[in-house]
């Protein structure tokens, strides 16, 4: 049996673990184990600079952690190395920079599991996530889907002005000669 001030470190680390699950609008659980450290350096620097948190986890207390939130599903893929990828506010970007790093060639990180909005998804949803194109653009694209029919009123409507100008301009000229 833990001291109880063993006891009270790990009660803590499973709060602020819980914590950051509840707050966390996506996330991300890999196997890291073979990354070699000049890649865990570089994916981590990508991560910060994406504002995401990453660090190794102890299965047991994110598996307490989990079930303080609801993640009870989680408790299979709770075994061996395991770090956690999160985000406070882009739901894409732990699952871009984990799949662009577990994509290449001689990578060892396997993805195990991750979630957005507190619902748990699965590795292959997690590699169509990062496949998505950046906020801006998917909504430029949705934008210009709703302006599209207003345009093309506009284009209809001028066209009739238009074409009623030509032919007052006609009538006019035809008085005038």
């Amino acid at each position: 049996m833990p001291n109880e001030k063993v006891l009270n470190e790990k009660k803590a680390i499973v709060e602020d673990l819980a914590e950051k699950l509840r707050s966390s609008c996506a996330g991300v659980f890999v196997d890291y184990s073979g990354t070699s450290v000049a890649v865990d350096t570089q994916m981590r620097r990508a991560m910060r600079e994406a504002g995401v948190e990453y660090a190794v986890v102890k299965n047991t207390l994110t598996r307490f952690a989990a079930n303080k939130v609801g993640f009870e599903a989680l408790d299979p893929f709770l075994n061996g190395p395991t770090a956690l990828a999160i985000s406070a506010t882009d739901p894409v970007a732990p699952a871009k920079i984990i799949s662009e790093y577990a994509s290449k060639k001689d990578s060892t990180l396997k993805i195990k599991v991750g979630f957005v909005d507190g619902k748990l998804i699965s590795d292959k949803e997690i590699k169509a996530l990062a496949e998505l194109p950046p906020k801006d653009v998917l909504l430029a694209q949705v934008l210009g889907t709703m302006i599209a029919p207003i345009s093309g009123l506009a284009n209809v409507l001028n066209a009739n002005i238009r074409g009623l100008a030509v032919v007052l301009n006609a009538i006019a000229e035809k008085k005038s000669a």
